[in-house]
């Protein structure tokens, strides 16, 4: 097999010349024939001017391109689509799979014999795994890492838990509008991803677990030089992979690797994200994922992490506590240590080197942890026949248990306008329902499940009521919030036939979601609303066709079904 320059030549129907034609024009860029004698490795560019959370990559560059050269590679940088959460609309979740294209695309047409995916907002880091799973070309992971932490008036603060709460205090009046913009310069101090365990930091905590990725490349802050040097690292490691061409993904995203994923998600009090990240990871890699498998690790690894939204820390605080290597230290009893990683070691390896740091209230052992259940739980009933989640260590206790009234909005819109009503006719005690707000409905799924508290309970001091929808929710967020059901209420799943005032029951002990009306009723209605379908128009052109069309349900991962492994359907 061809590799360095000669690797995936274009097509001009004679490859001596198509060589000498490459030739011809890289050395335009000054090369020498030393320098492209050597193998290729490929670097990511995500910067872009609308992510901060990328906004240190133009330096992790330069100090990845220094590792390739110093392993005797050739750096070559390429630019891909760069989404930013915040700055893409309608959410960031619609453009992962078109993220996930371009940067498999790129990486099969350009001559490259290995790969560093730079990448940290939420959904760019699993875009680019997938890719790199269905390239199977070598690859390594550099996360772009968490922001410090911000403060005001003595307090601690973090983007974007302390934003949430904040915002709540600012809706029940406690806080005025000045001190809000004095908060919003505070909040994310400097460049990098949500230093609480959102989905920027949870992915990027998976993937060192599942061994695509560094140690400590996933904790070590955007702007500390660990940053510099584990992206220096990755450079070295990656023309290693290079010259040797192994590990390839495919080695690497096995069975084991997925579990030691689920196993970290739960200790780590991870975003509800995950799950569909995951399940999106695996369809690529041909490896069987399923949501009883994340509530059975669920119901046996404990909350182990000490970080907001579930707790009190931040990124950096588990930075200096030992990173990743340390917490799956503790985790010993559930993991498979054998699995590989990019380094060419074992999890096994990577925990015999973590450091031992006396006094921290970080990392948690199994015998004092935070929360006694894993911070997912997988829910199922007539609401949600292939499965819903929550995430219960953000929950409160006093609502896990809970029946309502429900109080439906239609729509993301239909819920914007009337939320904050006076004349909405809620209680605290309600259950609130935002339906026709997943893969199709919205479309995009974006991440509206976390509801407001309705402005009149907000005042009333209400901080949190059932949430239930087919939308999914930040990573940053907490609260009594059921997400992801499935199928949703757009492809006619029974969230489109909840009427408002219909009792609903939770449990989430028993792992119930049950709508409390009679078996014929909702028979009835779903034969009705399959006549009368509540949708909006269907896309016409372009992604937007494309996607609609492909989409898959969250439980299967929301990728393209033409994309995974088998060309099948992903197994819930």
């Amino acid at each position: 097999m061809s590799d360095g320059l000669r690797k995936g030549l274009p097509s001009y129907g004679d490859e001596a010349f198509s060589l000498f034609i490459r030739k011809v024009f890289i050395k335009a860029m000054g090369y020498s024939d030393d320098a492209l004698d050597r193998p290729i490795v490929g670097i990511t560019n995500t910067s872009s001017d609308y992510s901060p959370c990328h906004g240190n990559v133009p330096q992790l560059i330069e100090s990845v391109k220094r590792g390739v050269l110093l392993a005797g590679g050739l750096p070559m940088v390429f630019p891909t689509i760069s989404i930013h959460e915040i700055f893409t609309h309608p959410t960031s979740m619609y453009l992962r799979n078109l993220m996930a294209m371009d940067t498999e695309e790129m990486m099969r047409a350009q001559p490259m014999d290995a790969a560093v995916l730079i990448g940290g907002c939420d959904k760019t880091l699993p875009a680019q795994v997938m890719a790199a799973a269905s390239a199977n070309l070598p690859a390594i992971v550099l996360p772009t890492g968490p922001m410090i932490v911000g403060h005001h008036r003595g307090e601690v603060l973090g983007a974007c838990t302390d934003c949430r709460r904040l915002w709540s205090d600012f809706r029940a009046d406690k806080i005025t509008a000045a001190e809000m913009e004095q908060i919003s310069g505070r909040l994310a101090p400097s460049v990098g991803t949500c230093m609480v365990m959102g989905s920027a930091s949870t992915m990027a905590c998976l993937l060192e677990a599942m061994g695509l990725a560094l140690p400590m490349s996933a904790t070590a802050p955007a702007v500390h030089a660990d940053r510099m040097r584990i992206a220096e690292a990755s450079g070295r490691c990656a023309a290693k992979m290079a010259k040797s061409g192994a590990p390839k993904p495919g080695e690497l995203l096995t069975p084991d690797a997925v579990h030691n994923a689920l196993v970290a998600l739960q200790a780590l009090g991870g975003s509800t994200n995950a799950v569909i990240h995951l399940a999106a990871i695996a369809g690529r890699a041909g490896v069987e994922f399923d949501l009883v498998a994340v509530d059975r690790v669920g119901r046996e690894v404990p909350v182990l992490v000490n970080l907001k939204p579930s707790g009190a820390h931040y990124m950096e605080h588990f930075h200096h506590a030992g990173g990743m290597p340390a917490l799956l230290r503790e985790l010993q009893p559930f993991l498979r240590l054998e699995a590989r990683n990019v380094a060419g070691d074992t999890i096994r390896d990577a925990i015999a080197r973590a450091e031992e740091v006396p006094n921290q209230d970080v990392i948690r052992n199994l015998d004092t942890p935070l929360k006694q259940e894993g911070a997912i739980a997988v829910l199922r009933g007539n609401l949600a026949p292939r499965g819903a989640v929550i995430k219960q260590s953000a929950a409160s206790p006093q609502l896990k248990q809970h029946t309502g009234c429900a109080v439906v909005f239609d729509s993301i819109e239909d819920m914007s306008s009337r939320i904050d009503a006076p004349d909405l006719d809620v209680r605290a005690d309600d259950v609130l329902v935002l339906r026709n707000a997943g893969p199709i409905g919205a479309p995009g799924m974006p991440e509206a499940g976390s509801l407001p508290i309705p402005q009149k309970l907000a005042r009333a001091g209400v901080k949190d009521m059932v949430r239930i929808s087919d939308a999914r929710m930040s990573g940053t967020a907490f609260g009594t919030v059921v997400l992801h059901i499935a199928p949703e209420a757009a492809m006619g799943g029974p969230l489109a036939i909840v009427e408002t005032g219909d009792r609903i029951r939770l449990d989430v002990e028993a792992r119930a979601l049950e709508l409390l009306v009679d078996q014929m009723e909702i028979k009835r209605r779903l034969e009705a609303w399959r006549q009368r379908p509540l949708r909006r128009d269907p896309a016409t052109r372009g992604y937007a066709k494309l996607f609609e069309q492909c989409v898959l349900q969250a439980d299967e991962g929301c990728d393209f079904d033409f994309l995974l492994r088998d060309g099948g359907r992903a197994k819930s």
